[in-house]
């Protein structure tokens, strides 16, 4: 039985850490370099959300 997520289709992966760079052109590499750093403030940003939650959540147990 397959699930739901197996039908979806796969994201094409931008960028593997680790990844051999040496066929990129300088192009490619600096789209990839505005790519991670466009995902790096998305991840600060839901990080700054889920900090305030939990701040929020300590300070009202806390009372």
């Amino acid at each position: 039985m397959a699930s739901d997520d197996d039908d979806k289709p796969r994201k094409k992966v931008t960028h593997e850490l680790g990844q051999d760079l040496s066929l990129l052109s300088f192009e490619d590499i600096e789209d990839r370099i505005a790519a991670l750093t466009a995902e790096i403030e998305r991840l600060k940003a839901d990080a700054a959300k889920k900090r305030a939650s939990r701040d929020a959540a300590n300070a009202f147990f806390k009372s």
